[in-house]
């Protein structure tokens, strides 16, 4: 059994069906004849379009899939465009149409279940990573960011024209803005500013007949839908315009590890009543893994509490006494920095490591293999049940067991479950991710895995919230339900639906309906019109 050490933390942060046909015995050599003939600069063709004949094929289709899991995959696409301009986007939408393959978009690859590059059915991936311009106007704090641009690239760019902005998205420098943003997208700054697609303000999308729409010509609903709906089951996102927000000079970041022995549970069991209440200015999460004890040969569970303050070391202290003095936060675990100094924190980076590691879209280590699930604390889980939890971790070649918990309460309280598709607001103490990690790669050792994390979310039902189970669209898990070809009943596709949007999956069923009601842009778990039923 292998257990994980502490250093590993902010690393950690960070078919169904088969065709029986295909309307051509060379559907991709059709495409790619379809594609030169609308791309306006037939040079460009060859510099953004990949084959299985490229040498270069294997190395840009594997470089973002950030789940291994998923490499061995038999299902690969004809073809991968990595367009430099929104026609060729346009060009692959059209052709995809007249040739019948399906489209996935991918920008930074960051997938739980690999559906932005894998597909049951004939198809064709988009990856967005030429488009990843970002444009900050610090004057007026806003900034337009391509889809295609990382976090990292974002949270860069940012720092470049001022340190007292930012933008509250996630931990992991790697994430595309594609998909976050549309998901979604929850940051250690999120109790004050709300999430990422909270603070969208404007957005450029490519529809489904090629039109390239902004907020005010494609109309408020459908702005809506693509702000936590995810963009993709209705078209392509190119851009987004984001407000930037405002931190002060120096914040104060700490991580305060405890282990059983060190009442690790009944500080988690008192951090339930605790981090939701907390002012909106700070954020205490808790990252739950089990690691090598001082004892040879034993393992214990370890509790690391990690935190984002915006403001100094002592008024951080003051505020840790009155509220949560059970964990008994010393000044020497404390750390101020710039808040961009604690985005490196937080990413796992070395302490001396300069911004430009922000700029990097390889992960660092090289990823394992996972699987992830989601859930939303309503009430607070008893000690016992978190017993339970940890004989589990303890279980048998399970290789690297964590239960990531992560705290609401503040502004997330204060925005309406309708605003956006995201409706996970008032009434959730924190949202838990329990993920397993893997590095044998046998077929055996998934399997074995992939029963160990389901039986854990068994386990968690009577604990969690109800009618329905909710879940996190950004932590995609086919478990839920799947729509392989879009074409299923309502109250199928309402069974995840409803997990990952409550009640607003049915306005968008009926913007999807409105605006792509063909069905084109589909995945496993995309919106479907209410005309494919």
């Amino acid at each position: 059994m292998t257990s994980m050490s502490s250093s590993m933390l902010p690393f950690l942060l960070c078919l169904l069906f088969s065709l029986s046909r295909v309307t051509s015995a060379r559907p991709h050599e059709d495409f790619l004849q379809c594609l030169s003939l609308h791309f306006e600069d037939s040079t460009a063709i060859s510099k953004v379009i990949y084959t299985p004949k490229n040498s270069s094929y294997s190395s840009i289709l594997h470089f973002a899939i950030r789940n291994p899991r998923f490499n061995s995959s038999e299902l690969k696409p004809f073809v991968i465009v990595t367009p430099t301009d929104a026609s060729h986007i346009q060009a692959a939408i059209h052709c995809s149409q007249k040739h019948k393959l399906e489209i996935r978009i991918r920008s930074g690859g960051h997938d739980f279940e690999g559906l932005s590059y894998m597909s049951t059915v004939p198809f064709v991936i988009v990856d967005l990573i030429n488009l990843r311009s970002i444009t900050v106007d610090a004057t007026n704090k806003t900034a337009w960011v391509q889809a295609g641009a990382t976090l990292g690239e974002l949270y860069y760019r940012i720092a470049e024209k001022s340190r007292t902005l930012a933008f509250p998205a996630g931990s992991c420098p790697t994430i595309g803005v594609g998909g976050h943003f549309s998901g979604g997208g929850y940051s250690t700054i999120s109790r004050k500013y709300g999430l990422a697609s909270d603070n969208v303000i404007d957005a450029q999308l490519i529809d489904a007949k090629g039109r390239i729409l902004d907020r005010e010509s494609m109309g408020e609903d459908l702005f809506w839908a693509i702000r936590g709906g995810g963009g993709q089951s209705f078209g392509v996102v190119i851009a987004w315009r984001i407000e930037l927000v405002e931190v002060p000079p120096k914040v104060t970041v700490f991580t305060a590890a405890r282990t059983l022995e060190q009442n690790a549970t009944k500080l988690i069991h008192r951090w339930q009543y605790v981090a939701n209440q907390l002012p909106e200015d700070i954020i205490i999460d808790v990252l739950v893994n089990r690691v090598n004890s001082s004892e040879e040969g034993k393992s214990t569970i370890q509790a690391a509490f990690f935190s984002l303050f915006l403001g100094e070391v002592d008024q951080l202290l003051l505020l840790m006494q009155e509220s949560f003095p059970e964990l008994g936060l010393a000044k020497d675990e404390c750390t101020e920095m710039s808040w961009i100094e604690s985005v490196i924190y937080i990413g796992g980076f070395p302490s001396n490591a300069s911004l430009n590691v922000l700029l990097d879209r390889t992960p660092q280590p090289p990823s394992l293999q996972f699987k992830a699930k989601s859930d939303y604390v309503q009430e607070p889980i008893p000690e016992i049940a978190f017993e339970g939890i940890w004989k589990r971790f303890f279980e048998k070649d399970i290789e690297v067991p964590v239960f990531y918990m992560v705290a609401y309460g503040g502004k997330m309280d204060e925005i309406s479950e309708s605003s956006t598709p995201f409706p996970h607001r008032a009434g959730n103490r924190y949202i838990v991710a329990p993920v397993v990690y893997w590095s044998e790669e046998t077929k055996e050792a998934s399997q074995r895995h992939l029963a160990w994390i389901r039986r854990l979310y068994r386990y968690m039902t009577p604990y969690v919230s109800k009618n329905p189970r909710a879940a996190y669209v950004n932590y995609r898990d086919l478990d839920l339900g799947v729509n392989n070809l879009g074409y299923t009943s309502y109250k199928q596709a309402s069974i995840w639906g409803r997990k990952y949007f409550k009640n607003n999956f049915d306005r968008l069923v009926r913007v999807k309906t409105e605006v792509d009601p063909t069905n084109f842009f589909r995945n496993e778990q995309s919106i479907p019109p209410l005309s494919s039923w």
